[in-house]
């Protein structure tokens, strides 16, 4: 009999990419996803450890499984319960013992174990606990994708980071830096184009440090990788994030002019426009270099849409530090950020840093930053009024006949009468700039706009 899977995702583009697979390695077992915990009979929480309370959010969670799992083994039906992603790297061995419901614990590089582990318990092994840094063996190890491909596909091609950020936990859950083959990529993003995926976003923790083996035996660049990838039949669109301004190399600011299918959306985070926040960060840039660093990829791409990372409240940050990062974003004028309160991650250095902002500044400087931004986003949207842009539609509206898509600067575009063109890119006439999305028809405006500037001059 099938067996059911549910697979709750925290956080990431990547713990998204990550589920995919960990479906896809549980397939041959025998299960299929559901849509509801109460229906599975193994329940996998893919944490991530960055977001604010991370860690209490899947603890509050837990306790909810931990009551359904009781009640489903009065039932005779008993129920796996899994923990993986970053917060399960970071705090295995403390969440078994905080939450014995839990059978399994498996890091974001250990989770090609998943079927052994299950099975271990199916032995009844007690729990297992999986949390190596095994990247090229898990890599190896991953099935082809089973599950059904949409329009569009995350593709991991880098994980872990080398630049210790010292707020960041990612160097300590997902481990060093690691690239994947060109070749093994390269056949993903095939096999994926080849079911109808039409737009593919590499992943990466540090995307554009990217130096994967070649096939012919030299390191390639995310640069070289995206040319590679730009060959692939059917494949019309190419993204990657995330990105640190470190690694921005010239062939890559050259590949967003080159290369047609290399959308001009880049997601650059600067987390700060003080330089002595960045340095007690260990971002290794200044926001000098930074703003050199977008002119650059502007004269490269003039029409480059930007997207960032900030933190505000970082410890020892004072008002002038933060009037520097809102005098930074004025300067860029940015197309769309996240920005959030600081939030200590256990073990990091600015964990245990003086000088802690107090939460009711942090919230003061959240609102005025989250303000400015929301304003840049707002006039970068409304200059898309009367312009004709070509749309990837990706699924279904909630009206009748309504299709949503995306545009070339990564925001949803609703079109009506478009269901039947799911799959395929169409210019569309954006006739209306809504607060988080564009309203457009099919066609291109231009003609009607000329033959009416025509009828207006005689």
């Amino acid at each position: 009999m099938t067996k059911k899977l549910f697979i709750k995702t925290y956080g990431c583009q990547m713990n998204v990419y990550d589920s995919a697979r960990m479906a896809d390695l549980l397939a041959p077992l025998g299960f299929a996803q559901t849509q509801t915990a109460q229906d599975a009979d193994i329940v996998i929480l893919n944490t991530c450890h960055i977001r604010e309370k991370a860690a209490e959010k899947v603890y509050s969670e837990l306790g909810r499984l931990r009551r359904l799992k009781d009640r489903k083994a009065q039932a005779g039906a008993p129920m796996l319960i899994a923990v993986a992603g970053c917060v399960a790297q970071a705090e295995g061995r403390e969440m078994l013992a905080r939450q014995p419901a839990i059978d399994i614990v498996v890091g974001p590089q250990s989770y090609h174990r998943l079927p052994e582990m299950i099975a271990r318990i199916a032995r009844g092994a007690g729990h297992a606990l999986e949390t190596d840094f095994p990247a090229e063996e898990k890599f190896d190890a991953l099935p082809e994708h089973t599950a059904l491909a949409g329009v569009t596909a995350f593709l991991t091609v880098q994980e872990g980071c080398d630049k210790f950020c010292t707020f960041c936990v990612v160097p300590y859950t997902r481990g060093s830096e690691f690239s994947r083959p060109v070749t093994q990529i390269e056949a993903e993003a095939r096999r994926l184009a080849s079911r109808g995926v039409r737009e593919i976003t590499l992943l990466g923790q540090n995307v554009n440090a990217y130096g994967g083996p070649g096939p012919d035996g030299e390191t390639w660049s995310l640069a070289r990788l995206l040319g590679r990838l730009a060959r692939i039949g059917g494949l019309e669109r190419l993204r990657y994030t995330t990105s640190h301004p470190r690694d921005m190399g010239d062939d890559l600011i050259a590949a967003h002019a080159q290369e047609e299918k290399l959308m001009p959306y880049l997601h650059l985070p600067v987390q700060s426009g003080s330089d002595r926040v960045l340095r007690a960060m260990n971002r290794q840039h200044g926001a000098e270099d930074y703003l050199k660093l977008v002119a650059r990829i502007r004269a490269a791409r003039p029409d480059i849409a930007l997207s960032s990372d900030f933190i505000v409240g970082f410890p020892g940050e004072t008002d002038a530090d933060f009037e520097a990062t809102l005098a930074l974003v004025r300067v860029v004028d940015y197309a769309q950020a996240f920005s959030f309160k600081y939030s200590a991650r256990p073990g990091t250095p600015a964990a245990a840093a003086p000088h802690q902002v107090a939460e009711d500044v942090k919230a003061a400087r959240l609102e005025i930053l989250q303000s400015l931004l929301s304003r840049q986003q707002a006039h970068f949207n409304a200059r898309m009024a009367g312009r004709t842009l070509s749309v990837l539609f990706e699924k279904p509206g909630r009206k009748p006949g309504q299709a949503i898509g995306r545009s070339p600067y990564l925001q949803p575009v609703h079109v009506a009468g478009a269901a039947h063109l799911i799959g395929t890119i169409r210019d569309v006439a954006i006739e209306a700039v809504q607060p988080n999305s564009l309203k457009g028809a099919l066609g291109d405006l231009r003609p009607a706009m000329r033959a009416a500037r025509e009828v207006a001059l005689h």
